[in-house]
C-alpha cells in the first residue's frame, strides 16, 4: 500500500470512527434515548424486531447499541481491534438496514442502498485491509505478550 492509499485509508478509518462515536456517545448521555421508536417502524423482519421490544430484551438492546456505536468508533480512532470492531459494527449497520427496509425501497430517494449499506461496506474494507495497522494501535498491541501466547487474538486484532 502507498502513501496516499495509507493516507486514504487512515482519513476514512477516523471519520467513521467518529461518527460512530458521536452517534453512540450522544445515546450513552441522553438518558431518555431508546432504540423502541425505531424498532417500532420495522417494514422489515417485523416479527424479529417487535421480539426485540420485549421489556425484558430493550434495555439490554439498548444497551448493546448505545456502547456498540461507542466502542466502535473508539476502535477506529484508535485504531486498535479494527478486525472485530469492524464486522460486528457491520452486523450492527445491517441491523438497521433491515427495520427501514420496504424492498426494493429505502425512502424515495434510496432504491436497495442507503448509508447503512455503504457503512457496512466500509467496515468490511477496514476489516479485510487491516485498517487499524495503518497509523493505529494494532501493530503495538499485536506485538503485546498476550498476543504470542495467543496468537487467535493476533488475528482479530488486526
Amino acid at each position: 500500500m502507498n502513501y496516499s492509499q495509507k493516507l486514504s485509508l487512515f482519513f476514512l478509518r477516523l471519520a467513521m470512527g467518529w461518527m460512530m462515536f458521536y452517534a453512540g456517545i450522544t445515546k450513552v448521555l441522553n438518558p431518555a434515548w431508546s432504540a423502541a421508536g425505531y424498532l417500532k417502524g420495522a417494514k422489515t423482519f417485523v416479527g424479529f424486531y417487535q421480539w426485540l421490544l420485549d421489556p425484558a430484551i430493550l434495555p439490554w438492546l439498548n444497551l448493546v447499541n448505545e456502547w456498540g456505536l461507542t466502542l466502535l468508533g473508539v476502535s477506529l480512532i484508535f485504531g486498535v481491534f479494527v478486525r472485530l470492531s469492524s464486522v460486528l459494527g457491520a452486523v450492527l449497520m445491517l441491523l438497521y438496514y433491515f427495520v427501514i427496509l420496504d424492498f426494493p425501497y429505502l425512502n424515495p430517494n434510496s432504491f436497495l442502498v442507503d448509508q447503512h449499506i455503504i457503512f457496512t461496506l466500509v467496515l468490511l474494507l477496514f476489516a479485510n485491509l487491516r485498517a487499524g495497522r495503518v497509523w493505529g494501535l494494532e501493530n503495538w498491541c499485536s506485538n503485546l505478550l498476550v498476543c504470542s501466547k495467543f496468537p487467535r487474538l493476533r488475528n482479530w486484532l488486526g
